[in-house]
């Protein structure tokens, strides 16, 4: 189980972007998040990750604080992948930099074999998604954070994307968090919702 307890966190002294707020996601749940912009949900889902440190509170990871070292078991997926992925390395070294999917593993994600001689930006940003979709779920991943994730693509990939993502996460029981300001999305895939607002969280019915 991934456990945030008590966590606060601001950037500006004396506003609390988050305070006091507490979330568990079991093996193999998805939970979904949602919110207004700048209610602190990217913040969240970084904290859950490690790629931030609660000012008060902790992330757990099954009774153990998160590895400071190797493929972190829980991985956050930004909205926007040119931000996730070093722009002077081809698709194939930002793959092997997590792990080597095989060309089954590949073609589940629509990530074509042509595509790894490239760099990240000769490819679409539908495409380049795929592609960190994909190196996030190397082996030992537990959880992914899943931040607007399907935003920007067109509605196909995006039904595509997470067609496939829900089968990897089912097969393997991986627990996800889905941020999003898409309702609908929120309710088909996921089994609990939160709304984060004012710094606090509250489950929705």
């Amino acid at each position: 189980m991934l456990n945030a307890h008590q966590l606060s966190f601001q950037f500006t002294a004396g506003v609390p972007l988050l305070q006091n707020v507490s979330l568990a996601i079991e093996a193999g749940q998805w939970v979904g998040l949602s919110g207004d912009s700048g209610a602190g949900k990217s913040t969240l889902g970084k904290l859950l990750a490690g790629y931030l440190t609660p000012h008060k509170g902790n992330v757990i990871l099954d009774n153990a604080t998160l590895p400071t070292s190797g493929v972190q078991p829980v991985q956050w997926l930004p909205q926007s992948p040119e931000l996730a992925v070093n722009p002077r390395w081809r698709v194939a070294k930002i793959l092997r930099e997590a792990w080597t999917p095989s060309e089954a593993q590949c073609q589940a994600f629509g990530v074509q074999p042509h595509w790894l001689s490239r760099f990240p930006h000769a490819l679409s940003g539908g495409e380049l998604q795929r592609v960190c979709v994909l190196r996030a779920l190397a082996p030992g991943v537990r959880f992914l954070v899943a931040d607007e994730i399907s935003t920007m693509l067109d509605p196909i990939t995006q039904v595509e994307l997470w067609q496939a993502l829900k089968q990897k996460a089912e097969q393997r029981r991986l627990g996800v968090l889905v941020i999003s300001h898409d309702t609908a999305l929120l309710k088909r895939l996921c089994t609990q919702r939160y709304h984060l607002s004012n710094a606090q969280l509250t489950p929705i019915s």
